[in-house]
Protein backbone atom coordinates (compact mmCIF):
# COMPACT_ATOMS: atom_id res chain seq x y z
CA UNK A 1 0.00 0.00 0.00
CA UNK A 2 1.34 3.16 -1.26
CA UNK A 3 1.05 6.65 1.46
CA UNK A 4 -0.44 9.32 0.15
CA UNK A 5 2.05 11.92 -1.80
CA UNK A 6 3.20 15.14 0.20
CA UNK A 7 0.86 18.45 -0.51
CA UNK A 8 -1.85 15.70 -2.14
CA UNK A 9 -5.26 17.30 -1.75
CA UNK A 10 -6.90 16.02 1.28
CA UNK A 11 -10.38 13.95 0.71
CA UNK A 12 -13.13 15.82 0.57
CA UNK A 13 -15.78 15.30 3.70
CA UNK A 14 -19.40 13.93 2.75
CA UNK A 15 -22.10 14.85 4.06
CA UNK A 16 -25.05 12.99 3.05
CA UNK A 17 -28.54 14.20 2.99
CA UNK A 18 -31.26 12.31 4.15
CA UNK A 19 -35.11 12.85 3.01
CA UNK A 20 -36.56 13.93 6.92
CA UNK A 21 -34.12 16.51 5.64
CA UNK A 22 -31.14 15.94 8.28
CA UNK A 23 -27.64 15.92 7.41
CA UNK A 24 -25.20 12.78 8.24
CA UNK A 25 -21.22 13.62 8.81
CA UNK A 26 -19.83 9.92 7.10
CA UNK A 27 -16.17 11.48 8.73
CA UNK A 28 -18.01 11.63 11.87
CA UNK A 29 -20.64 9.06 11.45
CA UNK A 30 -23.32 11.41 13.42
CA UNK A 31 -25.42 13.88 12.63
CA UNK A 32 -25.37 17.54 12.30
CA UNK A 33 -26.80 20.68 12.11
CA UNK A 34 -27.40 23.74 9.22
CA UNK A 35 -25.02 25.60 12.18
CA UNK A 36 -22.47 22.90 12.42
CA UNK A 37 -22.53 22.80 8.69
CA UNK A 38 -21.49 26.77 8.90
CA UNK A 39 -18.66 26.01 10.93
CA UNK A 40 -16.96 23.63 8.48
CA UNK A 41 -17.41 26.25 5.81
CA UNK A 42 -15.50 28.97 8.05
CA UNK A 43 -13.25 26.60 8.72
CA UNK A 44 -12.73 25.89 4.68
CA UNK A 45 -13.14 22.28 5.21
CA UNK A 46 -13.84 20.66 2.00
CA UNK A 47 -16.86 19.05 1.91
CA UNK A 48 -20.01 17.75 -0.29
CA UNK A 49 -23.70 17.65 0.79
CA UNK A 50 -24.80 14.23 -1.36
CA UNK A 51 -28.29 13.87 -1.86
CA UNK A 52 -28.42 10.21 0.65
CA UNK A 53 -30.68 8.15 -2.09
CA UNK A 54 -29.53 9.63 -5.10
CA UNK A 55 -26.14 10.77 -4.54
CA UNK A 56 -27.41 13.80 -6.35
CA UNK A 57 -24.53 17.00 -5.55
CA UNK A 58 -27.13 19.03 -3.13
CA UNK A 59 -23.68 21.11 -1.66
CA UNK A 60 -25.00 24.59 -3.41
CA UNK A 61 -28.32 24.57 -1.54
CA UNK A 62 -27.41 23.81 1.23
CA UNK A 63 -25.02 27.10 1.03
CA UNK A 64 -27.65 29.03 -0.02
CA UNK A 65 -30.34 27.67 2.42
CA UNK A 66 -27.20 28.48 5.27
CA UNK A 67 -27.10 32.09 3.34
CA UNK A 68 -31.05 32.61 3.32
CA UNK A 69 -30.48 31.91 7.51
CA UNK A 70 -27.94 34.54 7.93
CA UNK A 71 -30.09 36.99 6.15
CA UNK A 72 -33.31 36.24 8.02
CA UNK A 73 -31.50 36.55 11.60
CA UNK A 74 -29.55 39.79 12.71
CA UNK A 75 -28.56 42.36 10.29
CA UNK A 76 -28.74 41.02 6.33
CA UNK A 77 -26.07 41.30 4.15
CA UNK A 78 -28.09 42.26 1.31
CA UNK A 79 -30.54 44.91 0.26
CA UNK A 80 -33.59 44.26 -1.18
CA UNK A 81 -32.84 45.97 -4.12
CA UNK A 82 -29.71 44.03 -4.33
CA UNK A 83 -31.51 40.80 -4.09
CA UNK A 84 -33.87 42.21 -6.77
CA UNK A 85 -31.14 42.77 -9.18
CA UNK A 86 -29.32 39.92 -8.58
CA UNK A 87 -32.67 38.24 -9.37
CA UNK A 88 -32.85 40.30 -12.72
CA UNK A 89 -29.58 39.20 -14.03
CA UNK A 90 -31.15 35.63 -14.35
CA UNK A 91 -31.97 34.48 -18.16
CA UNK A 92 -30.23 37.78 -19.58
CA UNK A 93 -26.79 37.98 -21.59
CA UNK A 94 -25.02 39.12 -18.76
CA UNK A 95 -26.07 35.90 -16.24
CA UNK A 96 -22.63 34.30 -17.30
CA UNK A 97 -20.38 37.01 -16.42
CA UNK A 98 -21.91 37.88 -13.46
CA UNK A 99 -20.96 35.30 -10.95
CA UNK A 100 -17.59 35.42 -11.82
CA UNK A 101 -17.21 38.95 -11.60
CA UNK A 102 -18.62 38.56 -7.94
CA UNK A 103 -16.06 36.06 -7.22
CA UNK A 104 -13.30 38.11 -8.23
CA UNK A 105 -14.47 41.32 -6.41
CA UNK A 106 -15.57 38.82 -2.86
CA UNK A 107 -12.23 37.00 -3.50
CA UNK A 108 -10.34 40.71 -3.58
CA UNK A 109 -12.12 41.41 -0.96
CA UNK A 110 -10.96 38.53 1.58
CA UNK A 111 -7.74 38.57 0.84
CA UNK A 112 -7.43 42.70 1.48
CA UNK A 113 -9.27 41.21 5.02
CA UNK A 114 -6.33 38.96 5.33
CA UNK A 115 -3.85 41.31 4.78
CA UNK A 116 -5.38 43.40 7.58
CA UNK A 117 -5.72 40.99 10.15
CA UNK A 118 -2.01 39.60 9.29
CA UNK A 119 -0.59 43.63 10.08
CA UNK A 120 -3.07 43.78 13.10
CA UNK A 121 -1.44 40.15 14.43
CA UNK A 122 2.15 42.33 14.75
CA UNK A 123 0.58 45.19 16.10
CA UNK A 124 1.75 45.97 20.49
CA UNK A 125 0.15 48.97 22.25
CA UNK A 126 2.50 51.58 20.83
CA UNK A 127 1.81 50.73 17.04
CA UNK A 128 -1.35 49.84 17.38
CA UNK A 129 -1.70 53.77 18.53
CA UNK A 130 0.04 54.89 15.46
CA UNK A 131 -2.30 52.62 13.48
CA UNK A 132 -5.55 54.34 15.21
CA UNK A 133 -3.64 58.02 14.67
CA UNK A 134 -3.28 56.81 10.90
CA UNK A 135 -6.39 54.72 10.05
CA UNK A 136 -7.69 56.82 7.57
CA UNK A 137 -5.21 57.07 4.97
CA UNK A 138 -4.71 53.02 5.66
CA UNK A 139 -8.36 52.91 4.83
CA UNK A 140 -8.25 55.33 2.39
CA UNK A 141 -5.25 52.66 0.71
CA UNK A 142 -7.52 49.91 1.32
CA UNK A 143 -10.63 51.18 -0.69
CA UNK A 144 -8.05 52.18 -2.94
CA UNK A 145 -6.55 48.88 -3.35
CA UNK A 146 -10.20 47.04 -3.55
CA UNK A 147 -11.35 49.79 -5.83
CA UNK A 148 -8.63 49.00 -8.20
CA UNK A 149 -9.34 45.26 -7.86
CA UNK A 150 -12.71 45.76 -8.60
CA UNK A 151 -11.78 48.16 -11.67
CA UNK A 152 -9.66 45.72 -13.08
CA UNK A 153 -12.48 42.86 -12.78
CA UNK A 154 -15.10 45.26 -14.68
CA UNK A 155 -12.44 45.75 -17.50
CA UNK A 156 -11.63 41.82 -17.88
CA UNK A 157 -15.79 41.28 -17.58
CA UNK A 158 -16.27 44.26 -20.51
CA UNK A 159 -13.26 43.12 -22.92
CA UNK A 160 -14.88 38.93 -22.93
CA UNK A 161 -18.49 40.76 -23.63
CA UNK A 162 -17.04 42.76 -26.61
CA UNK A 163 -14.44 39.38 -27.51
CA UNK A 164 -17.83 37.18 -27.59
CA UNK A 165 -19.74 39.87 -29.07
CA UNK A 166 -17.50 39.95 -32.18
CA UNK A 167 -17.12 36.39 -32.62
CA UNK A 168 -20.71 36.34 -32.37
CA UNK A 169 -21.15 39.30 -35.21
CA UNK A 170 -18.40 37.63 -37.28
CA UNK A 171 -20.45 34.28 -37.42
CA UNK A 172 -22.86 36.07 -39.22
CA UNK A 173 -20.35 38.11 -41.49
CA UNK A 174 -20.62 41.67 -39.78
CA UNK A 175 -17.30 43.20 -38.70
CA UNK A 176 -17.49 45.89 -36.28
CA UNK A 177 -16.48 49.14 -37.21
CA UNK A 178 -13.19 50.57 -36.09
Amino acid sequence: MQSKKAGAKPAQRVIKKYPNRRLYDTETSSYITLAEVKQLVMQRAAFVVRDAKTGDDLTRSILLQIILEEEAGGTPMFSEQVLASIIRFYGQALQGYMGPYLEKNIQAMTEMQSQMADRAETLTPESWARFMSMQSPLLQNFWGSYAEQSKTALQQLQDQMQKNTEQVLGAFGIKRPN
